[in-house]
């Protein structure tokens, strides 16, 4: 049986425990460029530019798992993908209710793979779902053909969700039929 074990952060410890990070939005862009920067854009009131920096300075969270391909045990770090969807002022809680409900996130890679996830199942009010952005695996920067970021969905019992080189992440609100 495959288990998982996230290290105990609430999303308010987080969210208190950030005061000096400067976020860069999509709206200002980046002089960057390249493929070290996360955009999370769509329905999101603040579209976020998230670099390979930004994701180092934010509140890390350590996830042990079985990885389900190789069968062995990883220590992936990184940050909670809940909590770069509220910084991108996505709704949660509470306000995830009527046409809410049928909203979605989309990631995609640099390789054009992409995965969904609904918006509430990311969200800890309904689901502790543990969804991780990692950046290092077993304490090292992950590799070109991984990284630099890759989404880790531990509770997922195959691992498509599991995606790697991603570089966008867009919240959809589903259309009315």
């Amino acid at each position: 049986m495959r288990r998982s074990l996230f290290v105990p952060i609430t999303l308010a410890l987080l969210l208190t425990s950030w005061p000096y990070f400067q976020w860069s939005t999509a709206a200002q862009g980046s002089s960057k460029g390249g493929p070290t920067e996360l955009r999370i854009v769509g329905a999101a009131k603040v579209p976020l530019v998230v670099s390979a920096a930004d994701l180092k300075r934010a509140p890390r969270t350590i996830l042990r798992v079985v990885n389900p391909h190789s069968n062995k045990a990883e220590v992936y770090e990184g940050v909670p993908l809940a909590f770069l969807l509220q910084k991108a002022g996505a709704p949660q809680g509470e306000q995830i209710r009527g046409p809410w409900m049928a909203a979605y996130v989309l990631v995609e890679a640099a390789d054009g793979y992409r995965v969904v996830f609904s918006l509430a199942e990311l969200d800890s009010g309904f689901l502790d779902s543990e969804v991780l952005l990692a950046d290092t695996l077993g304490g090292v920067p992950l590799g070109a053909g991984e990284g630099p970021f890759k989404l880790v969905a531990p509770h997922d019992k195959r691992p498509g969700r599991w995606i790697r080189m991603v570089k966008s992440v867009t919240i959809v609100q589903a259309p009315n039929p």
